[in-house]
């Protein structure tokens, strides 16, 4: 930023101060006027690039059918505001209810097989204990026998066969219930409805997109972000983004390792640090990111309302122990906010006229009440007219900043 000085102010000050001397008897005896001061003090400043980024969902994309039907209704808007689990689409289930209805029969039937040869090896059971008393009698035979153990062995085996067919209607029963329940396509979680694919009477099939919905709820922040200037940043690090017209902070969630070969920017994803539930009015909203580029500083600065323009010079009045007003030039430096960096012309401490400055001569007796005790705090600043080398960076714009 260019310096304000050399001879213009050298005039000003001359001008008052004969001004001042002709006016001298007649401040003396005339009553304080009544300013408001500020004191000047020394802040860490941070150099900043501002970048433009945008509002982007954290959980966005279509919704798919789960099984083939045609659509009954269609229930969601384009824009409607949906609760996870509610209905967006409504599909046709008369062939589905058919199906699972075939299963239940089916289950039956497996279950009515499985059922008739268990009893038929309880029956085998009895007839092989009966031979088995009669051993060691006339009518006692060891053929019979054994062939009544081999059939009760044979009977156990289709007792397993069946079992299995009887867990595989069950399954099956199952899948045809899911298949029922799946006819209404829910919303996978809270958003918003920005786009619907089909109407009733459409035909969807295993797999097709039906509805796409956004998670206005959960957002990041994108921006891309030179890659020469990454060196100032690292994730976790917070800093200020502007949306609208208010300022939130943010949190550097991370650097994404690829880099755009055509404007050699990186994308970078920033957490915003509990935003309103206003904040944001749309996905792809347009956000100023305040990067640093640079190291703190410590820097003089004095509130922009003590500047006044005289003679082509930069002047403030400052107050001296005895509550009398001097102009002092100054010579600034970059804007901080309702600030500006101080190059020359004042020291840490001095107390400045910030209101009632307009009417005051040199060596005017004033009044006031001391400005409240400050703590010190960081403010940023922008380099004069630094912009970024991407498409989607803006001009830099000095803000103020926090500790």
């Amino acid at each position: 930023m260019k310096s304000v000085c050399n001879t213009p102010w050298i005039a000003g000050v001359l001008v008052l101060a004969i001004s001042g001397l002709n006016a001298h008897a007649v401040m003396a005896q005339a009553p304080a006027a009544p300013v408001v001061v500020d004191a000047v003090r020394l802040e860490q400043l941070t150099e900043t690039i501002s970048v433009l980024g945008r509002v982007v969902a954290t959980r966005e994309g279509y919704v798919a059918a789960r099984v083939s039907a045609p659509v009954a209704t269609a229930r969601a808007q384009v824009g409607d505001r949906v609760e996870a689990g509610d209905i967006l689409i409504q599909l046709d289930t008369a062939r589905l209810e058919l199906d699972r209805a075939l299963a239940e029969a089916e289950l039956h039937a497996a279950n009515a097989e499985h059922n008739t040869i268990l009893r038929e090896i309880d029956l085998l059971k009895q007839e092989l204990d009966r031979l088995e008393k009669l051993r060691g009698s006339a009518a006692f035979s060891r053929a019979r026998l054994d062939d009544k153990v081999t059939e009760i062995a044979a009977a156990a085996s289709r007792a397993e066969a069946a079992s299995a067919r009887l867990e595989r209607s069950r399954v099956n029963l199952r899948y045809r219930a899911t298949d029922v329940a799946d006819a209404a396509i829910r919303a996978p979680y809270k958003g918003v409805v920005v786009e619907r694919k089909v109407s009733a009477g459409a035909y969807v099939r295993v797999g097709d997109p039906v509805v796409m919905m956004v998670d206005a709820g959960s957002i990041e922040i994108e921006a891309d972000v030179p890659a020469q200037r990454l060196r100032g940043i690292q994730p976790g690090g917070t800093m200020e983004l502007e949306i609208g017209d208010q300022t939130y902070e943010a949190r550097l969630r991370a650097i994404v390792p690829m880099e755009n070969p055509m404007t050699r920017t990186r994308a970078v994803r920033f957490e915003p640090v509990d935003p309103p539930d206003d904040a944001v009015s749309a996905i792809g909203q347009s956000v100023t990111i305040d990067l640093p580029i640079g190291a703190p500083r410590d820097a003089l600065t004095v509130s922009k309302d003590a500047v006044t323009p005289m003679q082509g010079a930069r002047m403030v009045f400052r107050v001296t122990k005895e509550n009398v007003v001097e102009p002092v030039p100054v010579i600034l430096g970059a804007a901080l906010g309702s600030r500006f960096e101080v190059v020359s012309g004042l020291t840490d401490g001095d107390l400045v006229v910030t209101k009632g400055n307009e009417r005051l001569r040199p060596g005017q007796e004033v009044q006031f009440e001391p400005p409240a005790g400050e703590t010190g705090r960081t403010d940023t600043v922008a380099p004069s007219g630094e912009t970024t080398e991407a498409d989607a960076s803006v001009p830099a714009n000095p803000t103020a900043g926090k500790p």
